[in-house]
């Protein structure tokens, strides 16, 4: 029994990398679908393996880093042959992540998302602090590997930094919820998620590619979403208006006619952590204040509880409990 279980842990751990170097490799392959050209670099605006690689980590634990690396290795090789620079390249887009997740443990983050806490960690430390750790490797290495020119350096790196950041704002809360999804939602939910959907469906691909640069169109769709389906709603929401505006950039349509690139990116970007910021701290705010009332009415009824129970062992024998009427006497004096 003990050598099946020490060949089975081998195993499990194989398929562990093997599973996560897959979905890395195929979120990548979908975030090279949108690209951008920043002083003649090839970016894009959302790179969803970062997020995938959080979300991994959150889930799975520090072990399956493994898999990241060879997620990334297989996505780097997939644009060319591997050369010497590949190997800082590696590094780089596993240390993001690692430290990333190594932060939000740190800081008591729960995978849920229900504390405004966790969503300003996400922010703040998962996105906007560790994948300064990845850019920097990145655009460094290939700096000196000689693939960039020294003027490019800061256009580049805030490229890099931001399409990594926005992988973790909208690609890693929505894999948390699609994992922590428990039962399904009454019928009359189903109903208005329809109607969220449908609304969605033609609201948003009119806000990103019209001209008249109605993006600001979203928010009160994204504030529905939020409101009603709190954390699963928002995040959804989020995501498809990220996919549609980033392909309305990469097309130069809508509201990203007539920019410059570094214009589009810009606007893109600004756009895109706008609304993955409002989606996760309003979610967030909701849900911690859902969860505060639901904790108080339970105290007030086990407090009722406590004291319906009191008052029914304190209360005399043969005496009538307050309130209630008293007997009425037979002998009244006239």
């Amino acid at each position: 029994m003990v050598g099946i279980q020490e060949l089975r842990r081998p195993a499990v751990l194989a398929l562990r990398t093997l599973a996560v170097a897959t979905c890395y490799y195929a979120a990548g392959q979908l975030g090279l679908l949108c690209r951008l050209t920043v002083e003649g670099a090839v970016f894009t605006p959302i790179y969803p393996s970062t997020g995938v690689a959080v979300a991994c980590l959150l889930v799975l634990g520090l072990g399956c880093w493994p898999g990241i690396m060879l997620g990334a290795f297989f996505l780097v090789l997939s644009l060319g042959p591997p050369e010497l620079d590949t190997v800082g390249i590696l590094i780089g887009n596993t240390a993001g992540p690692v430290c990333a997740y190594l932060m939000l443990r740190r800081a008591g983050f729960r995978t849920d998302l229900s504390r405004l806490r966790d969503g300003l960690a996400l922010v703040f430390l998962g996105a906007f602090t560790a994948m300064l750790v990845s850019s920097t490797i990145d655009v460094v290495t290939l700096l000196l590997a000689g693939k960039l020119p020294a003027s490019s350096f800061w256009p580049i790196w805030l490229a890099w930094w931001v399409g990594d950041a926005m992988g973790v704002l909208i690609v890693t809360p929505f894999l948390l919820v699609l994992l922590g999804v428990r039962g399904l939602p009454s019928t009359a939910r189903w109903k208005e998620a329809l109607a969220l959907a449908a609304v969605a469906a033609v609201l948003v691909p009119v806000a990103t590619h019209s001209n008249l640069s109605a993006l600001f169109l979203v928010y009160p769709l994204l504030i529905w979403a939020a409101l009603r389906f709190r954390l699963a709603g928002s995040v959804l929401c989020a995501l498809f208006t990220s996919v549609m505006a980033t392909v309305a950039a990469t097309d130069g349509i809508g509201a990203f006619a007539g920019l410059s690139q570094v214009e589009v990116m810009l606007k893109l970007q600004l756009f895109n952590g706008a609304l993955a910021l409002t989606a996760l701290l309003l979610s967030a705010v909701i849900t911690e204040q859902r969860t505060t009332r639901l904790s108080v009415e339970e105290a007030c009824q086990e407090l009722a509880e406590v004291l319906e129970h009191l008052t029914a062992h304190d209360t005399p024998a043969g005496r009538a409990p307050p309130g209630a009427a008293e007997p009425r006497r037979e002998n009244d004096e006239r």
